[in-house]
């Protein structure tokens, strides 16, 4: 009874489990300046690569998903300084505006700059990266920024609305889609092996699928190659210019009447789900732990793969989960158009809200499960 009594408020202040997948956080619904939203995340890896996070406040509405590759870190640090960039430019310059989300991840590219720092005591961490997506909604404006491959897909209703359709509103930047193969061999017409298929898939040098993040310092900035600190790390990367890039593809949309939610995810859900089979989970099911289900369908169709069940998969330990699923984040925001247009109080405290997933699910739980997090003395 007391565990029980402990638990709850827990879950209430920090999101739930779910049925003892203990790798699975989510939040079930949460309001934002103009509708509501539901977060969920599930770790597969031994420390989660993935990171999320909600903004609003009565201005605007900032949404980010940063799917992490090589370590943690980029997008630990993606999700300390992106949304304080776009705060900051955006005040700067009377308003949102593609140019103030241009400066915002140009800003956050200084990641580079902390890896000159440590990279002499941690070499790898100059094969760190993360790719980013980011949604801002603002007078009325949907705003859509990314690099790499999550993806923001919006659910409305058809001309007869008599269906939900999908609509896709980033673009992927993996080379597994021939029109980006094409683009980065574009750009280096003298290397005949910038892209070569690896391991069952286009790599970028026969590393890398996605051809813009942040980070990824050893193929932005050929002098961490040609170091010979580095080669005790990877394998030499001949390099004579960066192969990949932080300029994000962005996005403007005005919102419309018939424009109903939006999912922002990390590639881990769109590994198992398309756009279509997504949108209408999400349309034909409660708001609350909406994302939750996205997650859980996507494990269950990485199960079905494996000839498993999802019960198999939400039992197997972090780390060894990897050869099954990826971290997943997604999040999903609701537009209620009569709160749209709406002029909130700037003194109502309550429309500024930030939520962030947990930096690492399986350490969170950990601390929960031996009464690390306490709600009362």
């Amino acid at each position: 009874m007391m565990l029980e009594m402990c638990r709850r408020p827990l879950e209430k202040c920090f999101g739930g489990g779910d049925g003892g997948d203990g790798l699975l956080w989510h939040m079930d619904l949460k309001p934002h300046s103009s509708g509501d939203y539901s977060i969920a995340v599930v770790q597969a890896n031994s420390a989660l690569e993935d990171q999320g996070q909600v903004f609003s406040s009565p201005f605007a509405t900032y949404v980010g998903v940063y799917d992490g590759h090589g370590g943690p870190e980029a997008s630990r640090f993606i999700t300390n300084r992106l949304f304080r960039f776009l705060h900051k430019f955006a005040t700067e310059q009377g308003g949102l505006s593609e140019d103030v989300i241009r400066q915002a991840f140009d800003a956050t590219e200084e990641f580079l700059e902390l890896v000159k720092r440590s990279w002499m005591v941690r070499p790898q961490i100059a094969s760190v990266g993360s790719c980013c997506l980011v949604g801002a909604i603002a007078d009325g404006l949907l705003y859509v920024a990314n690099l790499g491959d999550s993806r923001a897909v919006l659910g409305r209703r058809s001309s007869d609305r008599q269906a939900v359709v999908a609509e896709r509103l980033s673009t992927d930047h993996n080379v597994a889609v021939e029109e980006v193969r094409k683009e980065v061999k574009d750009l280096h017409p003298d290397d005949a092996h910038i892209v070569v298929f690896t391991r069952g898939v286009w790599r970028i040098k026969g590393i890398i699928q996605v051809s813009r993040s942040i980070g990824d310092v050893y193929l932005k900035k050929p002098e961490f190659n040609r170091d010979p600190l580095f080669h005790h790390f990877g394998m030499p990367v001949s390099l004579k210019k960066p192969v990949m890039t932080a300029e994000p593809s962005i996005v403007v949309r005005k919102l419309q009447p018939q424009d109903m939610f939006l999912i922002f995810a990390t590639d881990g859900l769109w590994e198992h789900l398309n756009d279509e089979t997504a949108v209408k989970i999400v349309s034909k099911n409660p708001r609350a732990g909406i994302a939750k289900r996205l997650v859980r369908a996507a494990i269950g169709e990485a199960a079905r793969k494996r000839e498993l069940r999802y019960d198999n998969v939400r039992r197997i330990k972090r780390g060894v989960r990897r050869h099954f699923h990826d971290d997943i984040t997604v999040i999903v925001i609701f537009l209620d158009h009569s709160q749209l247009s709406s002029n909130a109080s700037l003194k109502d405290q309550s429309l500024f809200s930030c939520t962030n997933v947990p930096v690492d699910i399986f350490s969170m739980n950990e601390e929960a499960a031996d009464g690390s997090l306490h709600t009362f003395p």
